[in-house]
């Protein structure tokens, strides 16, 4: 595995003039506070690319920039992780790209498919990505979680991802705990027969420290809350 000294920033493969001779195809058109995630083929290579430059200004300059450089940071970190987006840069200051994953979602898999074997490959990738110093933090649903064409396993889209590099040790185990609940929920909910007693254990007591956890859903609303309000017109 890289040493963290070896990390050094991909340099631009391509700008968005460039995006004119490129193949592009919408991937997410994303919320207000959200990018525009486009996959892009250009000169033989596949690209994800997160957008934020059709958002409102305010958008943008503030929320858009935060998102992206605390991604772009975390892809740089993570280079050289099998199943992670690779060489990640900034094409401009509302955009970045990174390699595209290939790979189909958890959410659109056939859950037959999610084997003991890869749930703990999922596992050793995830702290593999921790060994880094990096927490995802939004690994409970099955959107950023990918079986790979070679069924091996792959995370993407790191926005709400945190450095802990700075974190106390004890923080730190708290939110890795936290990330990894995210792949024991996928082994209790579709291979329970096979999840051997220390990973219920652990799954079950970071359960229960879920109800302390503040940053879930969306700037903190779940998803039922967030339907609730929409449905209301609220």
């Amino acid at each position: 595995m890289m040493s963290h000294a070896s990390f050094q920033p991909a340099s631009p493969a391509f700008t968005r003039s460039d995006l004119t001779r490129s193949e592009r195809s919408l991937l997410r058109d994303g919320r207000w506070a959200n990018a525009r995630v486009e996959r892009v083929l250009l000169d033989g290579r596949e690209w994800t690319f997160k957008d934020f430059s059709t958002r409102s200004w305010w958008v943008r300059n503030t929320i858009g920039r935060l998102l992206l450089g605390r991604e772009l940071r975390a892809l740089q970190c993570l280079q050289g992780i099998a199943g992670t987006p690779g060489d990640a840069f900034r094409v401009d200051a509302h955009a970045i790209a990174a390699r595209f994953v290939p790979g189909r979602s958890l959410a659109k898999i056939d859950r037959q498919l999610v084997s003991p074997e890869y749930l703990g490959q999922l596992e050793e990738l995830l702290r593999a990505v921790h060994g880094r110093g990096i927490v995802h933090l939004d690994t409970r649903g099955a959107g950023n979680l990918l079986m790979l064409p070679d069924g091996a396993p792959g995370i993407i889209d790191f926005q709400a991802s945190l450095s802990t590099r700075w974190m106390p040790a004890s923080l730190r185990r708290l939110l890795e705990a936290m990330d990894m609940s995210g792949v024991y929920k996928k082994w209790a909910d579709w291979q329970p027969q096979a999840m051997d007693s220390e990973r219920r254990a652990r799954y079950e007591k970071t359960n229960r420290l879920r109800r302390w956890w503040v940053p879930r859903g969306y700037f903190g609303l779940s998803k039922r809350r967030r339907a609730s309000r929409r449905g209301s017109g609220s």
